[in-house]
């Protein structure tokens, strides 16, 4: 028998559940959450775009022309913006201090060479001292360091963690540290460079080769049209050292990671692994035997050196690191690396690049990372779902896939590397990627991560010099207008931002803040959607569903991808969880968790659930049995 409500049970239900509209946690919930593990959330900001006001936005223009931001703009009530988003963690993408091209040489800082510089304001992945930080973020380029350990202070006095960038594959080519700690030699110092590879070279040599700049396309000038002293399409290097790609050119190609060098692991060129190797069956075992295995042994030179560059970070007061293509650097070392960082500090964050899924389990599991990027298989699925040429169907085989390390899988659809949402080269809207976001941060118990000005639905549309539109450029200075109108002259409030673009940053917060506060979405996760593609009319590969649960909340979750049609159904839920549900034939209410406006009933008969459903375009709901 078909059930409806009438118009009193409605108002009835409205005054009984509630119908805030908000996405704050009751103060019963906030202590089943402070007393759980919880969903974290990533907040990836690039840090000198991020207190950047000025709006000329000229192509490779100079940091007088187009802006820089500072560790300073993040106020305590910038921060407080961050953390009410519903925020875990800051990851400051860009601090180690890397190539740029501005004279800082009255500091003791040597000029950068155009060309071996990735646009003006440089590559944040050419570090070229780890022990200090990038001199374009600080007021007072001579205490840059206490500049920025004020803003880890600020940033923990939110109650927000820190993330910084380590590339452990490469370093600028001209790698200088001026703050070194006593004892610690700069990479390459003690190097045989007659030797093309030796198991303590920090590098890779071409013996008796120099090194030659790339051959550029006819139009290309490593500053735009500007004629730079040091820009002569030469740089001293003998001998040459291999790129940071792998290239073993001399004179690598234009695309080519130019700027530079690999690292060596104690890798010889023809694969040996001159170092020892993790017993069998030690990916079982924790972070402390780990430790303790590495604990007596002789590892490379290049080991110890990153090792002692994460420590000195972690005492400095860092809380993580996102490391830069981890897969490029053998596991052992990971291993080694990580252990130590775990055992300084044992809830560090640690995430990584690796894009090959069948190295996943090895560098969670022998590599002792916490979370890995899900690219591949997640994001570039939810990516073609988005632009109209993927189905819904292909997610829960995903998830099957991830299931033993699903919590490892850490899951975005913006960052520094990716076109932006609201592009026309990815789906030319940010509405398009509500429903795609809500079953990123919902669908498992791993981390969320989104970029800076995602949640305003920041196009990337400049054309900044080297960086080209559809991703907000790393490589110069330049405005990031869409978040520049949120932060209204750094008073971080939204109050140039237009209406569309404060709703939007609305659906972020509420689903956010929803995510770190509810126990379901730390608990059990099943796939529905595959059973109701079988068992329900009207649902289709335009629409996801999946329930989660825990001891003491039970959510079923519904998305539609569609841009253009409504979605209305009769949604199934199983028996086998109906029965871990404990539910008894009759009726439930159900209140969506976003905005708080829909109420329905699931109904159960014969031990199935059935939930009417309908859903706007685009919509999404995260529905809670009462």
């Amino acid at each position: 028998m078909k059930r409806q409500f009438t118009y009193a049970l409605v108002i009835a239900l409205l005054i009984q559940y509630g119908c805030k509209n908000d996405n704050k946690p009751d103060k019963k919930q906030k202590a089943v959450v402070s007393n759980m593990q919880r969903k974290l959330v990533v907040y990836q900001v690039f840090t000198r775009l991020f207190g950047n006001t000025h709006v000329t936005n000229k192509p490779w223009g100079t940091m007088e022309e187009n802006g820089v931001g500072k560790f300073n703009d993040f106020t305590n009530k910038a921060l407080k913006e961050i953390k009410d988003l519903g925020v875990t963690h800051v990851w400051y993408t860009g601090v180690p201090h890397h190539d740029v091209i501005a004279d800082y040489t009255k500091f003791g800082i040597s000029n950068d060479d155009p060309d071996v510089v990735k646009g003006r304001a440089g590559s944040p992945y050419a570090v070229k001292d780890y022990y200090n930080v990038n001199p374009d973020l600080a007021v007072h380029v001579e205490n840059r360091l206490q500049e920025f350990k004020a803003l880890v202070d600020r940033t923990h006095a939110a109650d927000l963690q820190v993330i910084i960038d380590i590339v452990p594959n490469h370093v600028a080519r001209n790698y200088q540290s001026l703050t070194n700690p006593i004892g610690v030699e700069d990479f390459g110092a003690s190097d045989d460079a007659s030797k093309v590879y030796d198991v303590n070279n920090n590098f890779y040599y071409n013996p008796k080769e120099a090194f030659k700049v790339p051959v550029w396309e006819p139009d290309y000038s490593p500053l735009g049209n500007e004629i730079h002293p040091l820009e002569d399409y030469k740089f001293d290097e003998k001998p040459a050292k291999w790129t940071g790609n792998g290239s073993r050119l001399s004179q690598p190609h234009a695309n080519d990671w130019y700027e530079t060098v690999k690292i060596n692991y104690g890798v010889s060129p023809d694969g040996r692994k001159d170092f020892d190797t993790l017993p069998v069956g030690f990916e079982n075992e924790d972070y402390k035997k780990h430790a303790e295995f590495w604990a007596d042994k002789t590892v490379p030179n290049s080991w110890i050196k990153f090792r002692d560059i994460a420590l000195y970070w972690i005492d400095f007061g860092v809380d993580g690191f996102r490391y830069d293509m981890a897969e490029m650097v053998p596991v052992e070392f990971w291993s080694y690396m990580n252990s130590s960082v775990k055992m300084k500090n044992p809830n560090a964050f640690l995430m990584a690049e690796v894009y090959n899924p069948s190295l996943y389990r090895d560098y969670i599991k022998k590599g002792k990372m916490d979370y890995l990027y899900d690219k591949v298989q997640l994001y570039d699925t939810i990516k073609h779902i988005i632009q109209g040429h993927g189905k819904t169907d292909n997610i829960p085989p995903i998830q099957e896939d991830l299931k033993d390390i699903e919590h490892n899988m850490l899951h975005f659809l913006e960052n520094h590397d990716e076109q932006r949402i609201a592009s026309p080269e990815f789906a030319g809207s940010a509405e398009k990627g509500k429903p795609a976001m809500v079953v990123s941060a919902t669908i498992s118990t791993s981390p969320t991560m989104i970029y800076f000005g995602q949640e305003l639905g920041e196009p990337g549309a400049e054309d900044a010099g080297f960086g080209k539109p559809s991703r907000t450029s790393i490589y110069d200075y330049i405005g990031v207008p869409y978040f520049q109108r949120w932060v209204n002259n750094k008073q971080f409030d939204g109050g140039q931002s237009s209406e569309k673009e404060k709703a939007l940053r609305d659906f972020y917060k509420r689903l956010l803040n929803v995510t770190i506060n509810s126990s379901a979405l730390a608990g059990n996760y099943q796939d529905i959607h595959l059973f109701n593609r079988t068992n329900s009319e009207k649902y289709n590969d335009k629409v996801l569903s999946f329930v989660r649960w825990s001891a003491d909340e039970k959510l079923v979750v519904v998305s539609n991808f569609d841009a253009h049609a409504n979605q209305e159904f009769q949604l199934k839920i199983p028996q086998d969880i109906i029965e871990t549900w404990q539910l008894n034939s009759g009726s439930y209410i159900v209140k969506d968790l976003l905005y708080g406006m829909f109420l329905s009933q699931l109904i159960v008969e014969n031990g199935e659930g059935t939930l009417a459903i309908k859903l706007k375009p685009l919509e999404s709901v995260i529905l809670k049995i009462q």
